[in-house]
């Protein structure tokens, strides 16, 4: 917004202030740092709990699995529970819980207490601001941009995933694993007090349009929308009708298969693949760092693309080379570093995240002032098959000495998530 102020002796002075919408973003950003800084943990846990408790890979893999089910089924009630007490109480709720659960986790002694503080708290917590939180800011505060909002606010999730863990890994390596956790849950408490004070729900808390609504916008009025009551039941509700739409299962199923093949198997599994292959665990991590990193790009992108393109010919786009770059990988992990690997990481890296922001769109278009929460049950099902994979992968290497099947077996999905969000049928206005 530019404002001009005119002086009787002086040359109009143009003034330029940024809309508060842009503070709001950035603030979510930082919560979403912190929370997505836990979602790649538990690759580093895996052999330091094996190796401390005698704990089989599949036991560790369930307590991933539970986080990630977990990390999805809550994110529509978060959606909802937004709408009734405000984006505000609950992020900083999720925050305080995935520092409990964290510190939690540094005193267990048995299975189920690690699935407990890990797999329930942390998973919840994280859930609460997981791509539901970025949908609602967006729709709330943005009426312009809204795809590349969605791309920022992605990437800073896979920011939060892949730029701590190159420290995590030296920190876990050099200091053992409590040591590593204990710096995530600094991380969630210095990101709290900046989410109470600075984020706000809504435009009309302090008296603003959405960033590009028009003058005559409704949200111009600086009354405040009644909340929603019945959060729960109106999650379900929503679930209830959307379902009985094709759209919905299609858009799931696509986003299990998305799920599968990227929390489930490469944040979970891909450290402790190389190093079976003779990497060691902190160059593993460093290539999972450097593909957070083209995560960034590549989601920024998409968002930007998703604003001018079909989002279901991006979405077969990006399922059909990611599932070509899966099929590939057990040729490429070796004990070294090599330009086949490092080809991998940049390509894997621009894809990783990008279907966020075309099937947001799609929910958006599909779905109306529901698609936030719509949205939130399509990240169920992308946690669900995230899940599923995790602990796929443990029992994989349980009982064949190696990850290779899971590879190919999920590379193979990505092929049937192309084909399947070639399917989905946009409103005839949209599609126009």
């Amino acid at each position: 917004m530019v404002q001009i102020t005119r002086s009787p002796h002086k040359q109009p002075r143009v003034r330029a202030r940024v809309h508060r919408a842009w503070v709001v973003a950035a603030v979510a950003a930082l919560a979403i740092v912190a929370a997505g800084a836990f979602t790649t943990m538990a690759g580093l846990l895996t052999g330091p709990l094996h190796r401390e408790f005698g704990w089989s890979r599949s036991t560790i893999g369930l307590g991933a699995s539970v986080n990630m089910a977990l990390y999805g089924l809550t994110a529509p009630f978060a959606a909802a529970l937004m709408d009734r007490f405000g984006m505000r109480r609950v992020a900083g709720g999720a925050l305080a819980g995935v520092a409990t659960g964290a510190l939690f986790t540094t005193v267990m002694t048995r299975p189920w207490q690690f699935v407990l503080a890990w797999g329930v708290l942390v998973g919840t917590g994280c859930g609460s601001m997981a791509m539901a939180f970025a949908a609602t800011v967006t729709d709330r505060w943005f009426v312009r941009r809204r795809g590349l909002v969605t791309g920022v606010l992605t990437a800073a999730g896979v920011c939060g995933q892949f730029v701590f863990l190159p420290l995590l890994s030296w920190i876990v390596e050099r200091y053992a694993w409590r040591a590593g956790t204990v710096t995530l849950v600094v991380a969630a408490l210095a990101a709290l007090p900046l989410v109470l004070l600075l984020l706000r729900d809504r435009p009309t808390d302090v008296g603003l349009r959405p960033y590009g609504a028009p003058e005559h916008a409704a949200e111009r009025s600086p009354q405040r929308p009644v909340p929603v009551p019945g959060a729960a039941r109106r999650t379900v509700h929503v679930l209830a009708r959307s379902a009985r739409t094709g759209p919905f299962w299609l858009l799931a199923a696509t986003f299990a298969i998305c799920g599968a093949s990227t929390n489930g198997v490469m944040w979970t599994h891909f450290t402790p693949a190389a190093h079976d292959h003779g990497m060691p665990s902190t160059v593993a991590s460093s290539l999972l760092a450097t593909i957070g990193v083209f995560n960034v790009a590549g989601t920024v992108a998409s968002g930007w693309l998703t604003d001018r393109l079909d989002p279901r010919r991006l979405l077969a786009a990006y399922y059909a080379l990611r599932g070509l770059t899966l099929l590939a990988l057990p040729l490429l992990l070796t004990a070294h570093i090599g330009a086949p690997l490092l080809g991998f990481v940049v390509l894997f890296g621009l894809l990783d995240v990008a279907t966020v922001p075309p099937t947001l769109a799609l929910c958006r278009e599909l779905y109306g002032k529901d698609s936030s929460i719509v949205f939130g049950w399509v990240g169920a099902a992308h946690q669900l098959g995230a899940g599923l994979a995790a602990f796929a992968g443990g029992a994989a290497r349980d009982a064949f000495g190696s990850y290779d099947p899971l590879w190919v077996g999920v590379g193979a999905l990505c092929g049937a998530g192309a084909l399947l969000a070639l399917m989905v049928v946009r409103p005839r206005r949209a599609a126009e």
